[in-house]
């Protein structure tokens, strides 16, 4: 079972039989990444999205060497903006508040290993460390 598997094992029934195909699986990785690759800033600027909507306990979590603090998919949505959710939740085919819980869960835990130093470091190419990231997840 590979790390993504014990991910969306983890998130419980909130995700449903939605994410079992390893297709699906890659997207969910592709959204996951893009969401932070796409911010204004890249992944400080994602953190500091989550920090202004009164999330920054959660975000400063994810970063940290400690447990991450979870989100909800609704808190995810509002963040995020509930337009982006509802364009990738119809790439997917699939429900915007099964969209939403999928990064919910899968956010905290690309970012957290993103900082395993539990600091954001400046990095050259973030898409290549992503890539390299989801390969992991998906192994």
């Amino acid at each position: 079972m590979g790390l993504f598997d014990q991910l969306l094992g983890g998130a419980g029934g909130q995700l449903g039989d939605h994410f079992g195909d390893e297709t699906r699986q890659g997207s969910l990785m592709d959204m996951a990444t893009s969401v932070i690759a796409g911010q204004p800033g890249g992944l400080s600027g994602l953190l500091d999205k989550f920090r202004t909507a009164g999330l920054g306990q959660q975000a400063d979590s994810w970063v940290s060497t400690g447990k991450n603090v979870p989100v909800s998919g609704d808190e995810v949505s509002s963040v995020l903006g509930h337009g982006q959710v509802q364009g990738m939740s119809q790439k997917l085919g699939l429900p915007p508040g099964a969209v939403a819980g999928a990064l919910a869960a899968i956010l905290p835990m690309v970012i957290d290993q993103l900082t395993p130093k539990g600091h954001v470091e400046q990095q050259g190419d973030l898409s290549s460390t992503l890539a390299a990231l989801k390969s992991r997840f998906l192994a």
